[in-house]
C-alpha cells in the first residue's frame, strides 16, 4: 500500500472561496483542476477549527465525493457561512491520476477570506480567494 502513495508535490490544483451570487451571507467553496489531465475518485474533507470568543472550537468534518474530474474544470464543494471565516478552514483533497494516489491540504487562515485577498477565479470569472 505505501508503494502506491505518491510523494510528489501536488501542482495545478486549487481551492477557491467565492461570495454567493444571490446571498452575500453564504459563500461557495470550489475545487479547481488546472491540470490538462483528469482526476479520478476525488474526495475532499473539510473542517474548521480555532479560537472563537476565547474558546477553542471545531466544526464537524464533512467529506465530499466529487468522483471523476475533467481536465481544466471547476466543481462546487460546499457552501460556507461567513461566521466561520475567523477560524482555520481546512480542505484536504485526495485523488488518483492513473494508479497513483495524491493528496494535498489547503488551509485558509483566520480572516484570510476577505476582499483584500480577492483575485479572479478561473472558469467562473468571479472574484474570490484562491489557494494553490
Amino acid at each position: 500500500m505505501l508503494k502506491d502513495i505518491n510523494t510528489e508535490e501536488v501542482e495545478d490544483i486549487a481551492i477557491a472561496v467565492v461570495p454567493g451570487e444571490e446571498d452575500s451571507s453564504v459563500w461557495e467553496v470550489y475545487m479547481i483542476n488546472l491540470k490538462e489531465e483528469g482526476l479520478d475518485n476525488v474526495i475532499v474533507a473539510s473542517k474548521g477549527y480555532g479560537m472563537y470568543k476565547g474558546e477553542e472550537v471545531k466544526t464537524s468534518v464533512l467529506r465530499h465525493f466529487l468522483g471523476a474530474f475533467e481536465p481544466l474544470d471547476i466543481r462546487l464543494i460546499e457552501p460556507i457561512q461567513k461566521e466561520v471565516f475567523g477560524l482555520n478552514n481546512e480542505y484536504w483533497v485526495s485523488f488518483y491520476i492513473g494508479t497513483n494516489i495524491f493528496d494535498k491540504k489547503f488551509i485558509f487562515l483566520p480572516e484570510s477570506i476577505s476582499e483584500d485577498n480577492f483575485t479572479r477565479v478561473p472558469f467562473i470569472n468571479r472574484m474570490g480567494v484562491i489557494i494553490r
